[in-house]
This record gives structure tokens, sequence and C-alpha cells, in this order.
């Protein structure tokens, strides 16, 4: 008997049929005992659409709860996919972290749970594990590909990218990179992680699933051209597989890679950012990309953050206030 075999059955109840063909509309139920509601639960919006047999893609947004290209593409899909458009199965959560998605924040305002730094999760935990433990080992078999919608939240502001991850398993590996080409966003990264444990993304590819992300645009909004990438990029996605009708609609995409840790840049004092470089814009190593001003009294030199390495700026630190600590600025190598 395994571990796994071990844990208790998840709390989350759904209130829709994975299994059965057409259009269901529901929820993730999880109970949640509080002040204003003894008996109360936390419903997770859900969709399924299918027709037959067929691969099945399972599509998240709202991870994190400020980030908005993902759930509002997403919430568009599940109204809109009929059932006579596809072979196989669409399961949509358009916001996975969903009490942080009402909240408007990046982790749970109930416990402070980072969705993306909570898996596998547990059936037992805090609600934000117990949200990734019904992913883990409820969402996840049933899948075959998967495509979580990410940007910048309120923090960071991203070039508009699609990613997947260099793997040991070269033809997994090689399966993420075609579903990124396909997506056909602006950029293309091949991504590298700071902080990989615990992440959904690390659990996905561990079950050995094709899995793509993004990053696109940020400061806790979105724009209607980073919409339009999000709703053209999961269209494609589903054609790519082969689940939905048609042909991509290609665009053109140009790859950027993240080869080292040497991408990312940090604060190491608090203050204001003076922004050096915009999005996009060519950088050499050794140049200034930012400065950190500090505010307590004038006449005091800013600190200098300069690039480790050449390739363009991939993304920003987006308030005008930084903490020490705060990634600044990500350098990304084009190809």
């Amino acid at each position: 008997m395994t571990s796994a075999n071990l844990l208790p059955p998840s709390a989350i109840t759904p209130t829709v049929a994975f299994d059965r063909d057409g259009v269901q509309h529901g929820f993730l139920r999880l109970p949640y005992s509080r002040d204003d509601s003894a008996w109360g639960s936390v419903m997770i919006p859900i969709a399924v659409i299918r027709n037959g047999n067929g691969p099945t893609a399972l599509l998240s947004g709202g991870n994190h709860g400020d980030e908005y290209e993902g759930p509002v593409a997403l919430f568009d899909l599940a109204r809109t996919l009929e059932p006579k458009d596809i072979s196989g199965t669409v399961i949509i959560v358009p916001a996975m972290n969903y009490p942080a998605f009402r909240a408007g924040t990046r982790t749970s305002p109930i416990d402070k749970g980072n969705m993306n730094r909570s898996f596998p999760g547990r059936p037992d935990g805090t609600v934000t594990q117990k949200i990734a433990d019904y992913f883990t080992r409820e969402l996840l078999p049933r899948a075959d590909v998967v495509l979580d919608f990410h940007s910048g939240g309120k923090t960071l502001d991203f070039l508009p990218f699609a990613a997947a991850h260099v793997l040991a398993d070269k033809a997994q590996e090689a399966r993420g990179f075609d579903a990124v080409k396909a997506f056909s966003a602006p950029w293309s990264m091949r991504m590298l992680e700071i902080d990989a444990v615990g992440m959904y993304d690390t659990t996905v590819e561990e079950l050995g699933k094709t899995f793509v992300t993004t990053e696109l645009g940020g400061g806790g909004s979105a724009s209607a051209e980073t919409i339009r990438i999000a709703k053209r990029g999961v269209s494609n996605f589903l054609r790519h597989t082969g689940i939905l009708r048609g042909k991509v609609e290609q665009h053109e995409t140009r790859w950027i890679d993240m080869p080292s840790g040497d991408c990312f840049s940090f604060a190491e004092d608090a203050g204001m950012i003076e922004t050096m470089v915009d999005l996009g814009a060519s950088v050499e190593a050794g140049q200034i990309i930012a400065r950190i001003y500090p505010v307590g009294r004038t006449g005091t030199a800013p600190a200098e953050i300069k690039a480790k390495l050449s390739g363009i700026l991939a993304a920003r630190h987006f308030p005008g206030l930084a903490n020490a600590g705060d990634c600044v600025a990500v350098v990304a190598v084009p190809e």
C-alpha cells in the first residue's frame, strides 16, 4: 500500500460529472466553517465540456488571485465552447485559488496560502492545501494536457509570453515546447524557475503531463491586447492537442531563454524605483537597469541595479516602491 492510499479522501465535492457528455457548469464545493457561516463552503466555479472519447485538457487561471488574463479567457471559453466543436473533454477552472481571486490578492485571505507553493497539497491541511490536493489527486490524473495561466499580478509586469520548462525527459520537454509554439504568444520562453518547490508546474510535470504556462503582462490588471493573446492562445492550445476542431492560428513568436539565476536582479535596499530600461529593450551585461532611491531624506545616492548578462528586459517590478529582496528585473536571452 502506497502512502497515497493512506491519505484521507478529499473534502472537496464536485457538482459536475467528469464523464458525462455535454456542457456542465458547477462547483468544487469545499466545506469551510467560519464565523459568518458555521456550515459554509468555498464554491469554486468549474465547467466541463465533453464530447465522447478523446484527450482531456485541464485549463486553469487564478492560481494567483490578482492575475486576470486567464480568468477572463476561461470564463469566456466556458460560456462559448460547444461539445460539437470538440473531441474529448475540456475541464475549466477559471479561478483555482478562488478565495484569493475574490479578494484580488496573490495569496488566500483565509490562510495566506500561495497556491503555487502549496502542491501537492494536503487533504487535511489548510483551505489552500485542500484545493491543491484535489487538483493533484482528482483532476490531474484525468488530464493529458494542462494549461495554467499566469501574469505579473500587482507586483510584476512581463512581456506577454507562453512558457514551458527544460526537463530531464526530453520527449515530455518537446511536447511542452511544441504546445508553447502553438499557443502563439508574441514571445515564447524556455523557462527557469527560481523557486520550483511546491509549484503546480512541478507536480504536473512529475506526473508526466504536457504543461504550458504563461506570463501575460501584469500590474494587477489586464489589457485588451493581453486578453486577446490569452483567448487566441487557449483556442490554439486546444486545436494543437486535437481536442478543438480547426487549425492553429499561428502568429509570429520570438523565442527567449532564461539560462541561469543571473537572469534575476533583486533589490538589496528598500526605496523608490527608477526604471532605466523598458520591457523588450536590449540590455548589456553591466548596464544599469534600475536605481533604488532611499526616501528617508534627500541628498543620498541611489543604489544601482546592473544586469548580470546581456539580453532583453523580460520583466520588471511594477509598483514604484520596492522592499529589500524584491525582484526588480528579469533579463532573458533571445535565441
